[in-house]
């Protein structure tokens, strides 16, 4: 564990400087950029369990847990915070409808699981392996047809209240556009309040669960249930975990400086061990959050020490079932708002990493493989052998990956397409499953963008 060292004098970081993730400012400043983070983090955090069902509360207090664990499990080295992965959001709703809630925990835990040993081969071997298994082609479908496929959703959602919602999505547009810095990367958030304000005066929501919540208590808890049929749901956000994971790697390495391919695999099996956790007491599956990236590039404080501070103060947030009762009186109508815009910003993410990863669609096979993927995944084709049934975006992820590797193949064997899946890899353009109103400043070249 790499501990801290003041940095300068605890209270200035000079023009051009940066404080490094083993030093510190005084605790007053770090407490208080600590708390940054878990305003930069609260929006998204929370909105996945609002869209899946989950308890509010048990999600945050996860998330500080996952948080401190990561931290630990790093060495202390690598400033992350770990909030709710949207990456999730389709297999949970698919597993609660066959099994409830019991049933996408087991989901998760097996993802974080999986997640956690692809991170100790990583480890062992390095990370090249998983930049030729998911080029950008086939990595940036995958991040496409997990959002396009959640569609319905917020259709649905939109529906139930169509006015509140419409009004969200106007504020949610309206202040992505408006807004700069900090406050422009939470603008879904701020929309959620806008849409809530409006929801209140329409008498859309229900405080008696606020009233009736006591001020200080444990988060509701639920033990996992293991179904075999729930592993090609969750199987395909594995893939999408990695890349995000070793992208954010790389942004901070090239933010700070420092080199940091040694903990690629290390940063891999904490988030696994993270989601595990969390799928085993209830709460919504972790993933490192680009919100929190956006502060350090703001505040040029990289210090782990913000990190646990913030971890701490989600625990403690987590601790009053007043506040999480009150987080889950957020009506369907605000949720569809913010998802109609959420959801799109996820499949345009997808096509993000194209462009910058610079996939030639003239080549037959990224063609064919984007193609064929996105269509399974919106269409959300399904496939049953026995007990076994995989969905849309398992279909479409398992597509994506055997398409481009058999058709680049056969492409390359017959002269009549040359290399398929771009000219970076799928690390150097990995994914964030959240909207580029919370993505950080432009890093320099090897980072992601």
């Amino acid at each position: 564990m790499a501990l801290w060292t003041v940095h300068g004098d605890g209270k200035h970081v000079a023009a051009g400087d940066v404080v490094a993730p083993d030093e510190r400012l005084d605790w007053l400043r770090t407490t208080g950029i600590g708390a940054q983070h878990v305003v930069a983090m609260f929006g998204a955090t929370f909105l996945v369990p609002l869209l899946t069902g989950f308890p509010p509360a048990t999600t945050l207090l996860f998330s500080g847990l996952g948080t401190l664990l990561f931290l630990v499990i790093t060495g202390n080295r690598l400033p992350s915070y770990l909030g709710s992965s949207f990456a999730f959001i389709a297999p949970v709703t698919a597993s609660k409808a066959e099994g409830g809630i019991p049933e996408a925990l087991g989901g998760i835990v097996l993802a974080g699981v999986g997640l956690a040993v692809v991170g100790a081969i990583v480890q062992v071997v390095g990370s090249r392996w998983v930049d030729l298994v998911m080029p950008p082609v086939v990595t940036g479908s995958i991040v496409a047809l997990i959002g396009l496929n959640l569609a319905p959703t917020a259709k649905n959602s939109f529906e139930a209240a169509p006015v509140t919602a419409f009004v969200t999505l106007l504020a949610v547009l309206l202040l992505g556009v408006l807004l700069r810095g900090l406050p422009g990367r939470l603008s879904i958030f701020l929309g959620v309040l806008v849409g809530y304000a409006v929801a209140a005066v329409r008498g859309e929501l229900d405080y008696d669960p606020v009233r009736a919540a006591d001020w200080v208590g444990l988060p509701e808890l639920t033990a996992p249930h293991f179904s075999f049929s729930v592993v090609g749901l969750f199987l395909p956000v594995v893939l999408v975990l990695v890349a995000e994971n070793v992208g954010h790697v790389k942004a901070v390495a090239a933010m700070t400086g420092r080199p940091m391919d040694d903990v690629v695999g290390r940063a891999l099996v904490a988030d696994g061990a993270a989601t595990a956790l969390a799928g085993a007491g209830g709460g919504s599956a972790t993933t490192t959050y680009a919100e929190n990236i956006g502060v350090m590039a703001a505040t040029r404080v990289y210090s782990t020490a913000a990190y646990w501070v913030a971890g701490v103060i989600a625990i403690l947030l987590s601790l009053s079932p007043k506040f999480g009762a009150l987080i889950a009186t957020i009506p369907a109508g605000v949720l569809g708002g913010a998802t109609t815009v959420l959801y799109g910003l996820i499949g345009i993410l997808g096509a993000r990493i194209w462009v910058e990863a610079r996939v030639d669609f003239k080549d037959p096979a990224n063609l064919m493989t984007a193609a064929v993927a996105l269509v399974i995944g919106i269409a959300d084709y399904t496939w049953t052998a026995g007990d076994v049934t995989l969905g849309g975006i398992a279909l479409g992820s398992l597509g994506a990956v055997v398409a481009f590797h058999v058709l680049g193949f056969l492409g390359r064997r017959t002269g009549t397409a040359g290399y398929a899946g771009g000219g970076e890899t799928a690390a150097e353009t990995a994914p964030t499953t959240r909207p580029p109103s919370v993505l950080p400043p432009t890093p320099p070249a090897s980072g992601p963008r």
